[in-house]
């Protein structure tokens, strides 16, 4: 997961809508069923279908009342947390 990325996403939920995010990984999710796939290829669409799923916790926190940056240092220090383990 990249923050940059999940920020940059974040954004793009608050000024247009989650729905687009949200039918995008959708839409990744079918493309990951396609046989002829490298490898390489379904790893960076893991990376992109994470990174969105990040954005979505993130834009729930921001929702619920969280700045911003609290909420993605939150998410990333979980995100972290859970890699440690």
């Amino acid at each position: 997961m990249k923050l940059p990325v999940i920020k940059h996403l974040t954004n793009f939920i608050e000024e247009n809508d989650e729905d687009f995010v949200v039918e995008t990984i959708e839409t990744l999710e079918a493309l990951t069923e396609v046989p002829s796939l490298k490898d390489e290829e379904l790893d960076v669409i893991g990376e992109l279908i994470s990174n969105m799923y990040g954005a979505l916790e993130v834009q729930k926190s921001i929702k619920e009342g969280k700045p911003q940056k609290e909420a993605l240092n939150e998410f990333m220090k979980r995100v972290m947390g859970s890699i440690d383990k």
